[in-house]
């Protein structure tokens, strides 16, 4: 199977690694992340006239019809670069629910201003009490004549003091843990009955507490169908795990070549601490977690695009082992470079805190273990042909 990159997608993989080498000194990204809005509009408008915020969409709206492969490629580089842009929130996450739910009217009236880099938007599925179960949803939708009028919090949403709108998850029936009854609504961020509580995130990102009072939307907000909108959480929550997925990638292997850098140029007892046979296994070893990942990556990118049965075992597959290696490359990496490790002024600490705050994003490598070992087990009774394991 050739997983080589087509001759488009390495162009557009240059002229990221371009930007993100011009751009994106360690610190011009801390100022940067220390003034409203967090990041520079500047560098947004310059993702929108090289065409980069509409390559997922398709040409019938307005994109460039990228595929998950073309996303990957972006995530990666970003994640060499740890940019802050909300790429993430408002194409990767946003757009995906647009692109799975949204009707004709409703792309018309977001994706195009996504494309253009005029209108930003996110989306808000996780809840205090949740922790990551994405049908525990006590936000509520209550009908109010035509529309709908929503109340609760959802926590934790990227980007959101920025955002134009909000994709909400509530309730419009059932009981709170129930996996049907759960429906998407398209959210003014500022509509009456909505407040922010916004704060920055360990990574250096932003995030919101965002509260919902009695806020009205229309029967036309409603993203997808009514009480059957897991299905679509779900979907856009596998999307968001290849985008983090192929960030991590590209975090892990700098961790990976700034640590062996370092011990070729440090010295103890008259060597370079690169000489030495205990470090050598190690970098050894953090090479090897961190192209492991990449192939889980590939196989899940080829799963998800091919919708092959086995695509969703296998993404949980790759946010467990993301997880596990992120937490073992970054940890050596910093033990390598001792308390240089954790200082503000080199990248090492950043990338592995970035990993950490990746790990804990729609669920860590703890739950998405027992994810897929739930849909490997097949009783022996059922005539049903199980997947292969393969971690």
């Amino acid at each position: 199977m050739d997983f080589d990159f087509s001759e488009e997608q390495n162009l557009l993989r240059d002229s990221i690694h371009k930007f993100v080498a011009e751009k994106y000194d360690l610190s011009d990204r801390r100022k940067l992340v220390k003034i409203d809005p967090g990041y520079s509009e500047d560098s947004w408008k310059q993702f929108a006239e090289l065409g980069w915020l509409g390559l997922p969409f398709s040409e019938e709206d307005g994109g460039f019809g990228g595929d998950l492969v073309d996303t990957s490629v972006i995530l990666n580089e970003f994640g060499k670069g740890l940019v802050c842009e909300p790429y993430y929130a408002s194409v990767v996450l946003a757009g995906s629910a647009l692109r799975h739910g949204g009707n004709s009217e409703q792309k018309d009236r977001i994706i195009s201003g996504i494309i253009s880099g005029e209108v930003k938007a996110t989306v808000g599925y996780a809840e205090e009490q949740a922790r990551y179960d994405l049908n525990d949803t006590a936000t509520s939708a209550e009908k109010d004549g035509d529309g709908y009028a929503i109340t609760g919090t959802k926590s934790v949403v990227q980007n959101a003091e920025t955002a134009d709108f909000i994709i909400v998850s509530a309730r419009t029936s059932g009981n709170q843990t129930d996996e049907k009854g759960i429906t998407l609504f398209i959210v003014d961020a500022k509509a009456d009955g909505v407040k922010l509580q916004n704060y920055p995130t360990v990574d250096g990102l932003r995030a919101s507490e965002v509260i919902l009072d009695k806020v009205k939307v229309s029967a036309a907000d409603v993203l997808g169908e009514v009480d059957n909108g897991l299905e679509l959480i779900e979907t856009v929550r596998d999307d968001a795990i290849l985008a983090l997925a192929s960030e991590a990638v590209g975090q892990m292997e700098l961790l990976y070549q700034d640590t062996v850098d370092y011990c070729k140029q440090r010295e103890q007892f008259d060597h370079p601490l690169a000489d030495f046979q205990v470090l050598k296994h190690r970098f050894a070893d953090m090479y090897i977690e961190a192209e492991q990942c990449r192939s889980l990556l590939y196989r899940a990118l080829l799963a998800k695009q091919g919708n092959l049965p086995e695509a969703r075992s296998v993404i949980h597959a790759l946010k467990y082992k993301i997880g596990a290696a992120g937490r073992f490359v970054g940890e050596n990496a910093v033990q390598s470079h001792g308390g240089m490790g954790v200082t503000e002024e080199l990248r090492i600490g950043h990338y592995f805190m970035r990993l950490a705050v990746i790990d804990a994003t729609f669920g860590n490598k703890d739950y998405h273990l027992n994810k897929y070992t739930d849909m490997m087990y097949v009783p022996e009774d059922d005539g049903a042909e199980d997947f292969m394991p393969f971690m």
